[in-house]
């Protein structure tokens, strides 16, 4: 369904200038939930920005479903990959209903019967009607980033990109939410490529993970191999072991040397 070959992508320019992908491959089936994990900066994010084209500036190759994208997209791209943001309060906006908010994708993209459809996606997400006419800011944080997938859905894309889709919510309230992704990505065959910092997130959620550092993939593991603890690159081992928790007696061995 994704396919990336040799993506690279630079920040900045003479002493500043950043390689921020380096040369990236990946290949992600149809169907299946992927996951990207790594440090704040090790890229993850970026892969992202690239695919959907609100970065343009890359240079390799990236297809969907066989089909190669140049730095411009266009509507039916948008119809197909749809992407959930990390801040669901930011990607929303305060003065628009939920209502408008999921009308107004249905509009642009001239599907119809956008009461119908507006209806559909709230129960779908576990909100239902009585959600429609309010505001962002009347809202709690998982209700918004459910708001959000409903937006992302109501377009009945092939794939969605989450990007850290449950960082800025409770701990309590994150496994509601991967629950439900979980739910929709196996009713409607859904591929997804989650992007998140969170070892534990993406196990439950992926079934193979790429590991990033410094814009570079180091590994590509199974959700298997991660929870036999059968890792190779020692960035992952160190990646597995801050995801358990704080431990003096391990962060004390950490290395920067990769």
């Amino acid at each position: 369904m994704i396919k990336i070959r040799d993506l690279n992508i630079f920040f900045g320019s003479g002493s500043d200038r950043n390689h921020a992908l380096n040369g990236v491959n990946l290949t992600i089936e149809h169907g299946e939930s992927f996951g990207l994990v790594g440090e704040s900066g090790s890229g993850k994010s970026t892969v992202l920005n690239c695919i959907t084209g609100l970065l343009s500036h890359w240079t390799g190759r990236i297809s969907i479903n066989h089909s190669p994208l140049s730095g411009r997209r266009d509507k039916e791209f948008y119809r197909r990959v749809q992407m959930v943001f990390q801040d669901p309060y930011g990607s929303l906006h305060p003065r628009h209903t939920i209502d408008r908010a999921l009308k107004e994708p249905v509009a642009i993209h001239g599907l119809g019967n956008a009461n119908y459809r507006v209806e559909k996606v709230l129960d779908e997400v576990g909100l239902g009607n009585r959600f429609r006419f309010r505001y962002p800011h009347q809202l709690s944080g998982g209700q918004r980033q459910r708001v959000a997938v409903a937006r992302a859905l109501i377009l009945e894309p092939a794939i969605l990109l989450l990007d850290e889709p449950t960082s800025a919510l409770d701990v309590s309230i994150q496994a509601e939410v991967l629950n439900l992704l979980k739910r929709v990505r196996k009713e409607r065959g859904l591929t997804y490529v989650l992007v998140s910092h969170d070892l534990a997130v993406v196990s439950h959620m992926c079934s193979r993970i790429a590991v990033m550092h410094m814009g570079s993939l180091v590994e590509l593991i199974s959700d298997s191999r991660l929870s036999e603890d059968s890792l190779e690159n020692d960035y992952t081992k160190q990646l597995l072991a801050a995801s358990k928790g704080y431990d003096r007696r391990v962060i004390d061995r950490f290395t920067d040397n990769f």
